[in-house]
């Protein structure tokens, strides 16, 4: 794996995963988001002679090989919600995109080629804007099959809150991290 990370921009020095930016949201009553951080793991720059479909199996590889099943390729929702039974994450395949992640009074993220983004289950995320290029592979961890898609609702948010607490922790970060020192 450590070939794929380097060809994805995604590996320090010694070819572990690069360290993430991590951010905490508080929950605002309607979405509940996570004490567990957001990691965002910023990409030193995608190998030049990898296309949209060569990034795409390199995160489909990585993602698979560290318990994270890839599910689908698009782009994010341009409303607030957030998933209550599973973990998300996403690998840019192409171009750049701004998202609002924690909800209405979150922070704003912007993604590019080869970034990679995990949301622990109850985090807020929406599409505030994009290149006409941008596009994600979303992957869940193998044990989490089901998702929901849960909008900013203060009727929703104690039932959520509650699913939230029984999501299970990975042992592994999709780059194959160990997901402990981030979510300690």
């Amino acid at each position: 794996m450590d070939e794929t990370r380097l060809e994805l921009g995604l590996a320090d020095a010694q070819g572990d995963p690069v360290a993430p930016e991590r951010m905490v949201f508080a929950d605002d009553e309607r979405i509940p988001n996570s004490r567990l951080a957001t990691l965002a793991f910023r990409s030193r720059g995608v190998s030049p002679v990898l296309d949209r479909e060569a990034i795409a199996e390199r995160f489909e590889r990585l993602f698979d090989a560290n318990g994270w099943r890839p599910s689908w390729c698009g782009g994010v929702y341009d409303y607030h919600h957030y998933h209550s039974i599973a973990h998300e994450a996403f690998g840019v395949l192409s171009g750049w995109g701004r998202l609002r992640l924690g909800g209405e009074r979150g922070d704003d993220l912007e993604l590019h080629t080869g970034d990679a983004l995990v949301l622990p289950a109850g985090t807020g995320h929406c599409h505030l804007e994009a290149s006409d290029d941008f596009l994600l592979l979303a992957a869940y961890p193998q044990d989490q099959r089901e998702l929901d898609l849960l909008p900013a609702d203060p009727a929703e948010h104690d039932a959520a809150v509650a699913r939230i607490a029984q999501v299970s922790r990975l042992s592994r970060d999709p780059l194959g991290g160990d997901t402990a020192r981030w979510w300690s």
